[in-house]
């Protein structure tokens, strides 16, 4: 199966007659580990003082190109990459309200790394552009690791895990035109441990036999892609199921009733 992506339900810095709302649903969803991420970050800056309130999650294709957009005609001030380069577009990026955090910055990045969610900075200044993002790969940072390494260079390494993560909940990644299940195969093959070269959408012989050692057919990609889904889902179980919440867990600080109406 591919990743599954789960309503997030958290205040968001939008208001409705001066009350801050839930984000809203186009933006709300994620795969189960990061909204397990997010669950538990809510809670323990809850136990510390602080609020953690969303501005943007998921985004999708077009979501993503109109950011872009904006960001080229200067609408947007922080850069957004084109199509098939952002974690928002699988659910793996946040954008935090800065202000609401209410403890230290660096006290929040150690917290933040205790559940597998990463600043995209390299320091702790809440003045630099984009110290309000966050994000939580996962095992697509096996991706950017082996990018990292030089097992592959046809794209950063960022990128790289980017693109893992899109493909793996199934959404289209341009580049790759009519190889979408290949290109996911390759990605899947790298999380898992494989070494094949770059994820470019071409079975060559390196994906071959990187898919033998795997134990996984060559003979017809699409079912290829589901065999190293369960390959996946065996190694990787947080990212395709969520544990059951308690209700009042699902919120980071009491929410007035009429916010939920």
């Amino acid at each position: 199966m591919k990743t599954p992506l789960t309503r997030v339900e958290i205040l968001s810095i939008y208001k409705v007659h001066g009350e801050r709302v839930l984000l809203p649903e186009r933006m709300a969803l994620a795969p189960p580990d990061v909204r397990e991420a997010i669950r538990g970050l809510a809670g323990d800056l809850r136990k510390a003082g602080g609020r953690l309130i969303l501005s943007d999650l998921f985004r999708s294709h077009d979501m993503q190109l109109q950011a872009h957009l904006d960001w080229k005609s200067g609408k947007k001030k922080a850069y957004s990459p084109p199509p098939g380069g952002s974690m928002h577009e699988a659910g793996r990026a946040f954008d935090l309200s800065l202000r609401d955090l209410r403890i230290p910055l660096a006290e929040f990045w150690e917290m933040a790394e205790r559940r597998g969610v990463f600043p995209i900075i390299g320091a702790p200044d809440r003045r630099k552009s984009e110290a309000w993002h966050f994000d939580c790969p996962g095992s697509h940072r096996r991706v950017a690791d082996y990018y990292r390494a030089g097992r592959g260079d046809n794209m950063p390494p960022y990128k790289a895990m980017a693109v893992s993560a899109i493909l793996a909940i199934g959404v289209r990644v341009d580049a790759f035109g009519d190889n979408q299940d290949a290109a996911r195969l390759q990605a899947s093959l790298i999380r898992l441990g494989y070494e094949l070269g770059n994820i470019d959408g071409r079975i060559g012989r390196r994906t071959r036999e990187a898919m033998e050692q795997a134990e996984i057919d060559i003979r017809e990609p699409a079912l290829a892609v589901a065999r190293a889904e369960d390959l996946l889902q065996q190694r990787f179980a947080g990212e395709y199921r969520e544990s059951s919440p308690m209700e009042e867990d699902l919120f980071d600080f009491l929410v007035p009733p009429h916010v939920l109406a």
